[in-house]
């Protein structure tokens, strides 16, 4: 399996002139790659290999306008193009949008295969500069002791730089069970609930640092285009985005890996992320939460610990239906957070009775075909059934005799 560090680096002047003009050949030779597959393919109807796309490369170093493209490594230029080849396959599939130009103010890297960097004794020489690459190590790994594929050196726009080392390990071992399973339903008000009646408050780290972030902005529309002091307004602007994207970078991973530790199974419902955030009321308050990335994490760290996830389809009524008797609900406003059942008049909190039924649907899956992790079509013991999982308006359930 593959992993990475990522770490703090700082390179000397030689190596940042060499890495600033390496992100900037890259940009070039991405952007025109892809404004020539862009006009191939609108204009003569054909679409274009990588090959091709290697080929003009190559034709590019011999002209005089582009010689300078030779002047630097030719791994990161060549991986370049291997990535938006694979970007249109990937859009193509479906998997992913239409690739985008580059930015010179966004964030930059440069991507450094096997033949174009030496890792001896923990220190690390790419291409083209003559003296290691400081880098700040805080990992248990021993560095002397990596054997990278790959190396990606990046640049933030706040001006920080990082290198990231690509390694191939074997798959660790499974941890221990704990025969415990847990339905998370995550919400806005609170990022999650669980099926054990826990609630973990969403810190909404945006919303903390808005007033500041909108200070530095409102600083840098004053400042005239192309200044020094815009650059230097934008780099504060970068740095609080960082501050904020660390900050919930940490959050979730600290509450995914405390949710695999607790549990062999963890039952999570499949969000449509992308139609929510449409809603403009709430789209700010629903990117911040992170909740795709959320399940990002818990997939892979789920896959490398050895426990199981399940992902149940999002049309499954989870907060309609009573987890004591399975009475399904015609209608439940989002502003009901607390009802009671008429079947059993049993008084549920909306967010726990849904994790609960999360958890009871992530049995059923798991019982009925272990390598399932849909959820589509479950269905519930009770005296009423809920409906499959399904877009459909759900009828109103009857009392048994």
């Amino acid at each position: 399996m593959r992993t990475a560090y990522k770490c703090r680096a700082y390179p000397d002047p030689e190596q940042t002139a060499v890495f600033n003009r390496t992100f900037g050949c890259v940009r070039l030779v991405w952007n025109k790659t892809l404004a020539e597959r862009h006009a191939a393919y609108h204009e003569r109807g054909r679409k274009t290999s990588y090959k091709q796309t290697d080929a003009a490369l190559t034709a590019w170093k011999k002209t005089e306008d582009l010689a300078f493209l030779s002047e630097v490594s030719s791994v990161p230029l060549q991986q370049t193009l291997r990535h938006q080849h694979a970007a249109f396959a990937n859009f193509f599939a479906g998997r992913a949008k239409y690739p985008r130009f580059k930015n010179r103010n966004a964030r930059q890297s440069a991507h450094y295969t096997r033949s174009a960097f030496r890792m001896k004794n923990g220190e690390l020489q790419l291409a083209k500069t003559t003296t290691p690459l400081r880098f700040v190590w805080s990992f248990d790994v021993d560095p002397a002791t990596l054997n990278p594929t790959m190396v990606v050196i990046s640049r933030d726009p706040d001006g920080r730089w990082y290198v990231t080392f690509a390694i191939d390990t074997q798959a660790p071992e499974p941890v221990d069970e704990v025969g415990h399973a847990i339905g998370v339903d995550l919400g806005i008000k609170d990022f999650a609930v669980t099926s054990d009646g826990e609630r973990i408050a969403n810190p909404r780290h945006l919303e903390r640092k808005a007033r500041n972030l909108a200070r530095y902005q409102r600083r840098m529309a004053r400042c005239q285009r192309g200044s020094a002091n815009r650059r230097k307004a934008k780099a504060k602007v970068a740095r609080a985005h960082r501050k904020v994207r660390n900050a919930r970078a940490d959050f979730l991973h600290r509450t995914s890996t405390n949710l695999i530790r607790r549990a062999d199974t963890i039952v999570i419902e499949d969000l449509a992320v992308t139609n929510m955030v449409k809603n403009h009321k709430l789209a700010r308050v629903i990117m911040d939460a992170g909740w795709g990335e959320f399940r990002r994490q818990l997939e892979y760290k789920a896959e490398r610990a050895g426990r199981t996830l399940i992902v149940i389809d999002r049309w499954y009524p989870s907060s309609k239906t009573c987890s004591a008797c399975g009475h399904l609900l015609a209608e439940l406003s989002l502003s009901t957070r607390r009802w009671t059942c008429p079947g059993c008049r049993t008084r549920h909190d909306r967010d726990i009775n849904a994790a609960k039924n999360l958890l009871a649907a992530g049995r059923a899956v798991a019982g009925n075909s272990p390598g399932d992790v849909c959820g589509a079509g479950v269905r519930r013991q009770g005296s009423s059934l809920p409906q499959s999982a399904l877009k459909q308006k759900p009828r109103a359930a009857r009392r048994p005799a």
